[in-house]
């Protein structure tokens, strides 16, 4: 009997990692949108007004403008490459999100890309199950 490599529950089970690994996106959204692109805070930075929102303002412009999201990126979508465990694919995916959504789409694409496909089953059959299929000159006999 063949049983199948991933089952319904294990598919879901696996597939239940992009959900965390999309939360970075959410935060990044947030960061773009409230801190860095709005307006008003904007102002509000450069006028000098003190807080830690102008602090973590300036901290994301550094890391934007000195490619630190994309290296982070690469740096995930190596480590899941190599490593080929889901929590490895869904760092790259949070990763590659991150920096998607923080002006960095080249990397931020290929680590999405890479993690989403390495959370993805592989159609390849076991090493068990396809030793204990017939041979096709069994089939004829």
């Amino acid at each position: 009997m063949i049983t199948p490599r991933y089952t319904p529950v294990r598919l879901l089970r696996r597939l239940a990692l992009a959900v965390p690994a999309l939360l970075p996106a959410a935060g990044a959204c947030w960061a773009r949108y409230a801190l860095i692109e709005a307006h008003a805070q904007a102002q509000a930075c450069l006028a000098g007004a003190p807080g830690a929102r102008c602090v973590l303002r300036s901290a994301l412009v550094v890391l934007i403008h000195a490619d630190a999201l994309s290296a982070l990126a690469l740096l995930a979508s190596g480590l899941a490459l190599f490593w080929r465990h889901p929590l490895g694919a869904a760092l790259a995916l949070g990763c590659g999100a991150l920096a998607l959504v923080l002006y960095s789409p080249q990397s931020g694409a290929l680590a999405v890309l890479v993690g989403g496909l390495l959370l993805l089953p592989s159609a390849r059959p076991t090493t068990s199950a396809a030793s204990s299929r017939p041979s096709p000159s069994q089939h004829q006999a």
